[in-house]
């Protein structure tokens, strides 16, 4: 069955919470395969054009490169130049990008060559966990002294994927998952806490990544068209298995900060709360996720005002080709993000993309406060990043 043939009349029975449309609703409209349905809106809302950030901007969380993950080799890919993005954040008042993804080894000390060094100020690299050495005698304390080698470099960070729980295993790529909270990694949780290096770590993904891919998930054309995005079934654990492994670690180690990115993987910001709330060393950032929180505008202020001095903004933004089309570096994706934190306007996408790229809905801005604002823009990242 292709994609076409299963997403017929799809909308039809949508409609009727799920069950047959009547017998006199049917139309040939209900043959439409939801893949090519593309409504206009006909509701007529203001429209705020914020082309630039009220205040200077840093991304905590972009992919100027990439690097192996769990294959061995310290290879590192630039998916773009520093002078193309250079002049993205001229246009978009960004001060500062954050390079998540910098690798390890001689590729970590290219990435900072060419983007930290060659341009003060303007790029900033964290570097990752050496995956491919986990199974080696003595990895603890490699991985520790490897941190040490990454700052004196000029790494201000690591960045955890979610490699660790879902992809790593006992021997890399066979075996059992390894765990988020295996105590192996005790050694660098703590000599992050040490040199001031926070944290980005991304551990689950929404929870509809761990349901069936059925009409029942808002999320079934996004995970039709990606299958392998889906962590439902197999030896995966649960979300919430992932998130309480994670919460561990971050009770172990109180002096580290960890930023838990995608507004720690969760659509609950009840949860959330209450996980910030307990553990002030957990931020958040709220990179790919403004399609959760502008579709909870009231409840993601909330969020803003109470934990003002702990968020960071972030994109999780690829130069144009690279895996998410929907999140290239362009001045449109800023322009939605600056607008779902300035403006109060109601209804629009939450990406440029014809159709939605996580589901069919639109988001509302939430008009922060200039105080906020500027927090949540550079002055917690700032901090963070003891800039």
């Amino acid at each position: 069955m292709n994609r076409r043939d299963c997403l017929k009349g799809l909308g039809a029975a949508a409609a009727w919470g799920g069950e047959e449309a009547p017998a006199q609703n049917k139309s040939t409209a209900a043959d439409l395969p939801l893949v090519d349905y593309q409504p206009r809106s006909m509701l007529h809302a203001h429209e705020t054009h914020v082309a630039r950030a009220r205040y200077p901007l840093i991304d905590f969380h972009t992919h100027v490169t990439f690097g192996p993950n769990l294959k061995p080799g310290d290879k590192i890919v630039f998916n773009d130049t520093p002078e193309n993005l250079l002049a993205v954040m001229d246009r978009k008042n960004i001060r500062t990008m954050v390079d998540l993804t910098g690798g390890v080894g001689n590729g970590l000390k290219e990435s900072i060559a060419r983007l930290a060094n060659a341009h003060p100020d303007r790029f900033i690299v964290f570097t990752e966990p050496w995956w491919s050495r986990t199974n080696e005698p003595g990895y603890a304390k490699f991985q520790a002294d490897e941190i040490q080698r990454a700052h004196a470099a000029g790494a201000k960070g690591i960045k955890v994927l979610k490699t660790l729980g879902l992809y790593l295993r006992e021997n890399i790529t066979t075996g059992p998952l390894v765990k988020i909270d295996d105590p192996r990694f005790d050694p660098m949780w703590e000599t992050a806490g040490a040199l001031n290096m926070p944290i980005a770590i991304h551990s689950s993904d929404p929870e509809a990544f761990f349901l069936p891919i059925d009409r029942f998930n808002e999320r079934y054309e996004e995970l039709h068209a990606h299958p392998d995005w889906s962590f439902y079934g197999r030896d995966f654990p649960s979300n919430t298995e992932l998130q309480e492994a994670r919460l561990r670690v971050i009770a172990r180690h109180p002096k580290t900060t960890f930023v838990c990115l995608h507004v720690a993987d969760s659509e609950n910001l009840v949860l959330v709360t209450g996980w910030m709330d307990r553990y002030p060393n957990m931020w958040v950032d709220i990179a790919a996720r403004i399609g959760e929180l502008g579709r909870q505008p009231r409840a993601a202020r909330r969020f803003f005002e109470r934990f003002q001095d702990r968020i960071v903004f972030g994109t999780d933004a690829t130069p144009r080709g690279a895996q998410f089309p929907q999140q290239f570096y362009s001045d449109k994706l800023y322009e939605i993000y600056y607008r779902f934190l300035e403006t109060e306007d109601e209804y629009f996408d939450y990406a440029p993309s014809a159709i939605p790229p996580q589901g069919r809905w639109r988001i509302y801005g939430i008009g922060l406060p200039a105080s906020i604002l500027e927090k949540v823009y550079n002055r917690n990242a700032a901090r963070a990043l003891g800039l």
